[in-house]
């Protein structure tokens, strides 16, 4: 009997070529050249780099939050660069989940509200068992009705990766997430967004100029003044909890 065919991983983007210039003639700012990268279905990708090296901008050209100036981008077998604004407003509801710095709560809104929020706008239904679920998933079943202000940093930052995956997107973009954290509480993140790749299958799509986030990934993405330099895959990722900074 021969042995089995391993699987093939299924991309979920993939870039080509991919460049976005700022601005026009002698004050044009190209932010992003020549970019070429696949990235899995199921992996933790970490893109490392210093400030200014286009990591962000490569997170909002996936994301649909910007258009390239130049390439190809495929994200969930989409060309991105063919849609128009409403097609890519409906891409980024249903198909990505986004993580910032700063949590972007509604500051007016319940925890279980700033996630209802997106699976209404998404058309979903049963939204509030859905929410729900999601804020007891990430360790807040006890504090849906606390408003941002009532809770810790860690505590908005779980409400928005539970925001972020309510709608079962094919992508989690964060952007630094642990950047306005302090370690112990960014390890919390760190292990919560781990937890959904494992657990759940999360293709998780992480930027931070933080080297020691890298040996968490399964793969580590480096950038420098705009360009992709190296793509390193991570044989031996560590646990969360053993990420130091």
């Amino acid at each position: 009997m021969s042995p089995a065919t391993p699987a093939v991983p299924e991309p979920v983007a993939v870039l080509s070529d991919l460049g976005k210039t700022y601005g026009e003639g002698a004050s044009a700012v190209e932010a992003l050249r020549a970019a070429s990268l696949s990235i899995d279905r199921g992996e933790l990708v970490v893109v490392l780099g210093p400030s200014g090296s286009g990591k962000t901008t490569l997170l909002n050209l996936i994301g649909a939050l910007e258009r390239p100036s130049r390439g190809t981008l495929v994200v969930v077998g989409r060309e991105l660069e063919t849609l128009d604004e409403g097609e890519r407003t409906s891409f980024r509801r249903e198909q990505v989940g986004f993580v910032f710095q700063f949590f972007n709560l509604v500051p007016s809104l319940t925890a279980l509200e700033n996630v209802a929020l997106v699976l209404e706008l998404t058309g979903r239904d049963d939204v509030e068992r859905r929410a729900t679920h999601a804020l007891e998933a990430v360790g807040l079943g006890d504090r849906l009705d606390h408003f941002p202000a009532q809770l810790s940093g860690g505590e908005q930052q779980r409400v928005a990766i539970a925001r972020a995956v309510a709608k079962d997107p094919a992508l989690v973009l964060c952007d630094e997430p642990t950047g306005a954290l302090d370690l112990e509480t960014g390890r919390l993140v760190l292990e919560e967004l781990r937890r959904l790749n494992r657990e759940d299958g999360r293709t998780v799509l992480m930027v931070t100029h933080n080297s020691a986030i890298a040996a968490m990934a399964d793969r580590v993405v480096r950038m420098r003044s705009g360009e992709i330099v190296a793509v390193e895959r991570n044989e031996h990722p560590v646990e969360a909890s053993q990420v130091s900074w």
